[in-house]
């Protein structure tokens, strides 16, 4: 069998063998490219194919919450301690009867004077009663009760509060102290001491009021980039913005004389005739009178969070960050 063409006749058998030869041909010209799409097929084949483990998460670790230690406060035979858990815990000197107990639960702040407590609600109001020997009853005397109070201090005879307008009202005994100069305005900051006051503005200043003859409500010349501000019985204390403490008014005892060398405090505390400054290592440094320990921080005291010091007596206090609060000097009163 076979066929013709302008050649001739070509028989079936070497015609099949031509055949075959020219597909080898082609088969060996199209090898490269017949690798390269076994190749993608086998690449796509393994992306169908072929599974991965996701991978393994890092664990986190569940975050421990900072227990609340509350705040401190103290007067002149009396202090308070607001626990984190809302309970109001008043003591103080031998034989004191602790005042009226109220519910803390609602409470934002407290603060102390010679006779009096003071506690701010999470409402803006304040209320007040007489402490220890003095009626020992809960009695609202003529604190605010509008509604509008951010922050409260209590001084010897007198008290203050902050309203969130910036502005300032005082009361109870009153020879000046307690009555804030007209216009004050932009205040972040109170404290009220024996005879004096002072309050922090947001630029940083200090205005003082009244005195009892030393001078501690005219704060130095020039004193400018204070963050906080505390009041003794006739002396005070500035917290500058750089870690150092800036005092002035009676120094009788050295109490307005820091040490040139201070440095890194974080909150400060004036007494009757002494001053204690916290540190950001949570250690505690005192200096002035130490007739009875006040000056006298035990050792190993740290993790100190807060600091009071009492304006008409010769004890300090602080709380550590686990809410201990820690007492030296002695409750009894100075007068």
């Amino acid at each position: 069998m076979g066929f013709r063409n302008d050649i001739g006749t070509i028989s079936a058998i070497p015609y099949a063998v031509l055949v075959l030869v020219i597909f080898g041909l082609f088969l060996i010209g199209m090898g490269p490219v017949i690798d390269e799409i076994v190749s993608v097929d086998n690449q796509m084949m393994g992306m169908a194919t072929v599974t991965t483990s996701p991978p393994t998460p890092t664990p986190t670790a569940t975050p421990v919450p900072t227990p609340d230690p509350g705040q401190i406060a103290a007067g002149a035979e009396h202090a308070l301690h607001l626990t984190g858990a809302g309970t109001l815990v008043e003591w103080g000197r031998s034989g004191y009867q602790a005042g009226n107990h109220i519910d803390g639960s609602d409470i934002d702040m407290v603060a102390a004077s010679w006779g009096h407590s003071f506690a701010l609600r999470n409402d803006g109001t304040v209320i007040e009663w007489e402490a220890g020997d003095y009626d020992n009853y809960y009695s609202p005397l003529n604190s605010p009760q509008d509604g509008n109070v951010v922050a409260i201090s209590g001084g010897g005879v007198h008290a203050l509060a902050l309203l969130n307008d910036g502005t300032v009202v005082g009361w109870g005994e009153d020879r000046g102290q307690a009555t804030p100069p007209a216009g004050l305005t932009d205040v972040v900051a109170i404290a009220a001491g024996y005879g004096h006051s002072l309050a922090l503005k947001g630029d940083g200043t200090v205005v003082g009021w009244e005195d009892d003859g030393y001078g501690p409500a005219t704060p130095p010349s020039g004193l400018a980039g204070v963050t906080a501000i505390a009041t003794g019985w006739a002396h005070s204390l500035a917290l500058k913005s750089d870690g150092t403490v800036v005092a002035w008014g009676d120094n009788d005892y050295g109490q307005s004389s820091p040490s040139p060398g201070l440095s890194g405090v974080t909150a400060i505390a004036a007494g009757w005739d002494h001053s204690l400054a916290l540190k950001s290592d949570g250690t505690v440094v005192a200096w002035g009178k130490n007739s009875d320990g006040q000056c006298s921080v035990p050792p190993g005291l740290d993790h100190v969070v807060m600091i009071a010091a009492s304006p008409m007596g010769s004890y300090s206090l602080a709380l550590t960050a686990d809410g201990e609060v820690v007492q030296w000097g002695s409750m009894e009163l100075l007068l």
